[in-house]
């Protein structure tokens, strides 16, 4: 198993995203709660936009987390590097998600030079009944 160390805490990470996303509601992209060296653990808050008709919580605000948590993992990792961007995000959805906050749980699995590659998995009831995983990939700035 790779041994990550980590170059921000989770008070640091949720600053940066708010400096570098002044116009984002913190509520609407989620919260990290705990960061340790390679996982990252947020929180986003319910609201009723997020559902859709049949009163599941939607894809897109699923994804949208997924891709969050990745950033946040790899933000505590790599620092004010804030020029990383999503390359490849896969999305499985396992079953619905009922209304309330969904807690994502971000693994790095590879952090190289020029990429980060994440497990994310999604839940909104309990983490023994996921509602979505998530195989993300970012790429990194040249240094």
């Amino acid at each position: 198993m790779a041994r990550f160390e980590l170059r921000l805490d989770a008070s640091a990470v949720n600053a940066l995203m708010a400096k570098a996303f002044p116009d984002a509601d913190p509520g609407a992209t989620g919260m990290v709660t705990a960061l340790s060296p390679g996982r990252a653990t947020l929180v986003r808050p319910f609201a009723s936009h997020m559902l859709r008709p049949g009163q599941l919580v939607s894809g897109p605000s699923l994804m949208s987390m997924a891709d969050t948590a990745a950033y946040a993992v790899i933000l505590g990792h790599v620092g004010e590097q804030l020029m990383a961007v999503t390359s490849q995000l896969t999305m499985n959805f396992l079953r619905g998600a009922r209304p309330g906050d969904i807690t994502a749980e971000a693994e790095l699995l590879h952090l190289g030079r020029r990429s980060a590659v994440c497990d994310v998995r999604l839940w909104t009831e309990a983490p023994d009944r996921l509602a979505a995983q998530a195989g993300v990939t970012y790429a990194l700035p040249l240094s």
